[in-house]
């Protein structure tokens, strides 16, 4: 668990440092377009930040499922908002890996999923 919310508070500082970078690094270098899908990213970052130190915070949830959810919107940050960072930062060319960025979407999603099927269970065991 301490290992998950030390990784979320990483997670969260570096999305702070990236929106505060892209904000005054990027004024007038980048295009309205290109601004606004970092933005994306880093809402997106923070959004699962938030997310995270939820499922890692309550008692709700099994370490095991702490783990597994946590995982896979670990690889979604990774994947959704680092993909974008890396066309904005490093560079890389959008069409070679644009199959990235719908990936870490996907893994987001998976996250999600596993968080309603979690809660469906709970509800529908008996007390």
């Amino acid at each position: 668990m301490f290992k998950n919310l030390t990784i979320t508070c990483g997670l969260g500082l570096l999305a702070v440092i990236l929106g505060a970078f892209g904000t005054h690094a990027f004024k007038g270098s980048l295009s309205p377009e290109a601004i606004s899908s970092f933005e994306t990213a880093v809402r997106y970052q923070m959004y699962h930040v938030i997310v995270l130190l939820f499922v890692n915070g309550v008692q709700l949830l099994s370490e095991k499922q702490k783990n597994r959810i946590s995982s896979f919107f670990f690889a979604g940050i990774l994947f959704f908002s680092g993909s974008i960072y890396a066309i904005h930062l490093g560079g890389i060319s959008a069409k070679s890996i644009w199959f990235i960025t719908p990936l870490g979407g996907l893994f987001f999603m998976i996250g999600w999923g596993m968080l309603v099927v979690v809660f469906l269970n709970k509800k529908l065991k008996p007390k």
